[in-house]
């Protein structure tokens, strides 16, 4: 039934087609690529696109296409596991804080208050400046800058369904909170769950990518989207392929994870029918 809906939603058809194929190309990467997507070629240095190097050359000879490709694998990566990070401890942390209220739900939110007063990137940035650069930390940095945004929605899901009667009839039953949190609170709020985390699929690799290219991210030469707009920021006139073909691959990722988070919007929201 829910794949039903989601054929009917052309956009997230698309949207989902998109990112089906991206996570593909990312899994059969050493096997797509055509090249060696950390090897030089000072022979074929800023090569344009041809049957040999589908994506041209960067200023080192690399294959942009097999880099592309790798990057792929990197950037989805990040991004899930982040994801998966922020949707583990937001989860609980909104969990607990609406379930309880009181003293409890006024410390918690008021610090994921804080860590929202600050721009997402920025605060990754200055975890990333403390930390250093590399494909772990800048998967917990994003991690952690995008936990409030999950602890928020659950935390406003529990709050209303607290006060519900089978809530309160399992409380009388001498249910155990842990009990009532996953059993009856936590099925209740896959909707919007559902909804945030397809979005935020899409902003961490966004951020990734813009951490990656200020020096923060996947260190060097890793074939990272954000690595390979880096290499290539001085070359735009002179070999405008090196920018462009990274950036429909940056561009299409993120904008299937958007349509397909918009669709799944439009089903799951009740008050959108």
């Amino acid at each position: 039934m829910f794949m039903r809906k989601i054929y009917k939603n052309k956009l997230g058809l698309a949207g989902f087609i998109v990112i089906l194929a991206f996570a593909m190309l990312a899994l059969a990467a050493p096997w797509v690529s055509t090249h060696d997507p950390l090897k030089a070629d000072v022979m074929n240095w800023k090569a344009p696109p041809s049957m040999d190097h589908f994506f041209g050359t960067d200023e080192y000879g690399r294959d942009i296409f097999s880099r592309v490709i790798h990057g792929t694998r990197i950037s989805m990566y990040i991004s899930f596991l982040s994801v998966l990070i922020a949707t583990f401890f937001g989860v609980s942390i909104g969990a607990i804080s609406g379930f309880y209220g009181g003293w409890i739900d006024n410390i918690i939110m008021r610090f994921m208050d804080a860590v929202m007063s600050f721009p997402a990137i920025l605060l990754a940035i200055g975890i990333m400046a403390v930390m250093g650069g590399s494909i772990y930390n800048v998967t917990i940095a994003l991690g952690f800058v995008y936990i409030p945004r999950f602890a928020r929605i659950i935390r406003g899901s529990a709050l209303s369904l607290r006060q519900k009667e089978f809530v309160e009839a399992s409380l009388a039953l001498g249910s155990s909170d842990f009990t009532i949190i996953f059993r009856h609170i936590l099925p209740n709020c896959m909707a919007p769950l559902i909804v945030q985390i397809t979005l935020s699929l899409a902003y961490a690799i966004l951020a990734e990518t813009g951490l990656s290219f200020l020096g923060l991210g996947a260190p060097p030469p890793a074939p990272s989207w954000g690595n390979i707009l880096s290499d290539a920021r001085n070359l735009m006139l002179d070999a405008p392929w090196m920018t462009v073909f990274p950036g429909i691959a940056i561009t299409m990722c993120v904008l299937g994870f958007n349509l397909l988070g918009d669709a799944l919007r439009d089903i799951l929201d009740p008050r959108l029918k």
